[in-house]
């Protein structure tokens, strides 16, 4: 089904809508702003509803039929409860209701009550999580649905649309890109996905593809990429900024399928390895985002694009590579290959880009999962405020972050090599290792690098069941202001 989603003001989602989803806490719901948009008939019913509600950690919904255009309309009601490890607008509560209750076909609205201005932004991005855009299926042709979204805000204050609108489209885009199949977004249709998107925000963009990657001394990305048989590429988006912006690079781990290479995962553990591209396609969604909305940083996205496949080009457990911070590598595990690729990235745009702020995102870890679970996602930082910062957006947005230690003495050692500066996997896997995955590109910048760097591990948040979430967007830009 193609979903087309607007945002817009309350009354213009409802005017020709069939059905309606109203949602918010049950004080929210009852409030004179949202009574005074329902259909008469629908009025009286309304606080018996509610109370007939009982939303749990997942919110909970009733619906009644009505007479006129508006057909049916649905009370999406959330928990007052929240976690302080939680977002306080619950957009977990607002994608479960939207993805359950919007119905299948027409013009549809979703008004969310929120307490405060500020949840807008996580709210929306909630409903594009609901709405994924990527459908190859084939048995009949299905209706399209129109789904208009509006926020009612306690507080009084404005709500920026136009914001709402293009964070919810690179959601959406991000989360697309992940659902592609890998015979679909190989890493040339990845680098040409690129370039529409620097045409489409007038920005300039660099492209290292092929040869052009092991000729500039990419040694990690082209050891990772060679054996595929779409080559590896480093692509770089660069948008000018103005006054009073910060130079910032942003670096994602585009890797479009995983084998595992001659480490190969198996058959239980290699379906899904399309998205281990979630850290680009974020990346990109994000860099788009912020220069369709005149961010004033000297901002740059840069993608390590590569296929981990298996071939005789192969990178072998033993071999050593030359990576483009100078340092040489021993391959002791194929499948610890995010980092290899992110490490010529860091290198790569701390030499070329000078940036002030270093942040890269990855679908680097298992072991990410086991430390901070499926919605919250890793982050490994230098800089108290960065990491505060991190914080602080992913609690407004819903894309979670959780700081895991960052000790470089601890961890370092855990890549020591007998022949080379370091191996690629840690020796005591039971040594925080999210964190040491993180301290493995943190060794890529050079000593004299004084500017912070946040690593967020994206593996478990990244995805939903089978499906991308874009997670990674709503949290950049809204860091990126905060920045």
């Amino acid at each position: 089904m193609k979903t087309h989603i607007e945002f817009m003001t309350a009354a213009e989602a409802l005017d020709g809508a069939t059905s309606a989803l109203f949602i918010g806490r049950r004080d929210r719901l009852l409030a004179d702003d949202v009574t005074d948009l329902l259909p008469a008939g629908v009025a009286p019913l309304w606080p018996a509803m509610i109370d007939g509600c009982k939303p749990g950690d997942k919110g909970a919904a009733q619906g009644t039929f009505a007479a006129g255009p508006l057909a049916r309309v649905v009370a999406g009601v959330i928990s007052d409860r929240c976690s302080r490890h939680n977002a306080p607008g619950r957009p977990d509560a607002v994608q479960e209701l939207v993805a359950r209750n919007a119905p299948g076909e027409g013009a549809v609205a979703v008004i969310l009550a929120v307490d405060e201005a500020a949840q807008a932004l996580g709210a929306a991005a909630a409903v594009a999580r609901a709405l994924p855009e990527f459908d190859r299926k084939s048995a009949r042709p299905r209706p399209e649905r129109e789904v208009r979204v509006a926020v009612l805000a306690a507080d009084g204050k404005p709500v920026a649309l136009k914001r709402l609108q293009i964070v919810a489209d690179g959601v959406r885009f991000a989360g697309r890109l992940v659902d592609m199949p890998p015979n679909e977004l190989h890493t040339d249709a990845f680098v040409e996905i690129a370039r529409d998107v620097a045409a489409r925000v007038d920005a300039d963009i660099t492209i290292l593809q092929g040869d052009q990657v092991a000729q500039s001394g990419l040694g990690g990305l082209w050891g990772v990429g060679q054996a595929a048989t779409h080559p590896p590429a480093l692509v770089i988006l660069s948008h000018k900024g103005s006054a009073g912006g910060r130079a910032i690079s942003l670096i994602g781990k585009g890797i479009v399928y995983d084998t595992g290479g001659l480490s190969i995962k198996g058959k239980d553990h290699m379906p899904g390895m399309k998205g281990d591209m979630g850290g680009a396609a974020a990346v990109l969604a994000a860099f788009m985002a912020a220069a369709e909305l005149g961010t004033a940083h000297r901002l740059n996205a840069v993608l390590c694009l590569a296929e981990n496949s298996v071939g005789p080009e192969s990178t072998r457990p033993d071999d050593i590579l030359h990576l483009y911070s100078g340092k040489t590598v021993e391959v002791n595990n194929t499948d610890a290959e995010g980092r290899l690729v992110l490490a010529d990235g860091v290198a790569w745009a701390e030499r070329h880009l000078k940036p002030e702020v270093i942040i890269d995102l990855a679908t680097l870890t298992g072991a990410q999962l086991m430390a901070t679970g499926r919605r919250h996602c890793a982050s490994v930082c230098n800089d108290d405020a960065l990491e505060a910062a991190a914080v602080a957006a992913g609690r407004l947005t819903g894309d979670l972050v959780h700081p895991l230690p960052y000790v470089p003495e601890f961890f370092r050692g855990e890549f020591k090599s007998e022949v080379a500066d370091l191996k690629n996997s840690v020796k005591d896997r039971m040594n925080a290792q999210s964190s040491c995955a993180g301290q493995f590109i943190a060794e890529h910048l050079s000593e004299d690098y004084a500017g912070g760097w946040l690593h967020l591990d994206i593996a478990g948040p990244s995805t939903a069941g089978e499906r991308g979430t874009g997670f990674g967007v709503a949290l950049l830009t809204e860091l990126l202001d905060r920045l």
